[in-house]
């Protein structure tokens, strides 16, 4: 990463990224100006090399911010969040192209995998953007099997869907090389999130059909990956990269290290070498643990002294508050992510680039 902050250029710092938290807010009555204009593509090329991420050839450690409502989000809250984040030293962020919450739907392909305007436009602009910046965008698809007509949470509902999907978002993002595909959120997870393994290989070679250089993964859910799921994942599946989400309680940070090691050996232990990114660790708001700055940095060390390729801040929806406010990441329509972040979550934005150097 980069190298360590000066005194000067860290107060520098400070101002910049704290100043607009202790103004006022965007309103609500923001609306998107008009879309930017197109820029070259490819000018950012997302690579693999071993176990680490390139970018335009050279390794980078990805470090990363769940960013899953970005599509809700007028210019103005794009704007200001990408600036501020590149500034303190983050190169990733995580889009769901499947999300509806809070009563807006800002899916990028509805439950049928068909185009969902005017998202879709808004995820190819955003992308387009991203690779202008130099920044690397995780697009993520989730699989959801509907309980009832009433059940109106996004996802794909089948296999059908699921493909047609794919063949939507890599048509429309197939000029730019800054992205990857996360083709199923927490697919392991045995409630309407399963994917089983063979329907994932199926998928993945779908994606190699229409676009044989793209990066393609899959998450796994809420625990550390087993032999059988990392054959799964590299072997059955032919994923690119493991994306794991580790368990949420309060040993969980001082555990990291040791199980990214112990996962890089299974890997090992089936002839493979691939990076190994933490896509979605612990978040404040989420249960009875709330983890302070310092639970957030730990963890990010631990990844990467045991060798990870990448780390993301998560963030979301407080469980326990009225609308789930701060919403976070869930809901950006009308204020920017880091104007929702509490005071500890303001220090992790600002101390992640220096924890995150090897």
């Amino acid at each position: 990463m980069s190298p360590p902050l000066n005194h000067a250029f860290r107060r520098a710092l400070v101002l910049v990224v704290l100043g607009p938290w202790m103004a006022s807010s965007v309103g609500a009555a923001a609306t998107p100006s008009a879309a930017p204009s197109p820029v070259p593509p490819a000018s950012t090329v997302l690579g693999i090399d071993g176990s680490r991420f390139t970018i335009n050839r050279r390794p980078v450690f990805l470090l990363g911010f769940s960013y899953y409502g970005a599509l809700g989000a007028p210019e103005t809250v794009l704007r200001r969040d990408l600036d501020e984040f590149q500034r303190c030293g983050f190169n990733w962020l995580r889009v769901w192209a499947t999300w509806n919450a809070y009563g807006a739907d800002v899916s990028a392909v509805d439950a049928a995998g068909k185009a969902h305007p005017p998202y879709l436009d808004r995820l190819r602009s955003l992308v387009a953007d991203c690779d202008h910046r130099g920044l690397i965008v995780d697009v993520t698809l989730t699989r959801h099997r509907p309980s009832g007509p009433a059940d109106k949470e996004a996802g794909v509902h089948d296999l059908n869907a699921h493909a047609r999907a794919i063949t939507v978002l890599v048509d429309t993002l197939k000029p730019y090389r800054n992205w990857y595909l996360d083709l199923a959120n927490e697919r392991d997870v045995g409630d309407a999130r399963f994917v089983p393994v063979d329907e994932l290989r199926r998928l993945r070679n779908h994606v190699r059909e229409l676009d044989p250089q793209r990066l393609v993964t899959a998450s796994f859910g809420g625990h550390d990956l087993s032999a059988q799921d990392v054959r799964d994942a590299l072997l059955t599946a032919d994923l690119d990269f493991l994306a794991p989400h580790r368990p949420r309680h309060a040993k969980s940070p001082g555990e990291t290290e040791a199980h990214t090691r112990e996962l890089l050996a299974r890997v090992a232990a089936e002839g493979r070498r691939v990076p190994v990114l933490h896509q979605e660790p612990f978040r404040r708001g989420y249960g009875s643990w709330n983890p302070a700055a310092e639970d957030f940095l730990l963890d990010l060390r631990g990844a990467v002294a045991g060798g990870a390729a990448g780390w993301c801040f998560h963030n979301g929806s407080e469980r326990k508050t009225v609308e789930g406010k701060p919403r976070r990441s869930f809901d950006l329509r009308t204020r920017p992510l880091l104007d929702q972040l509490d005071p500890e979550e303001r220090r992790v934005v600002l101390a992640a680039a220096a924890a995150a150097r090897r």
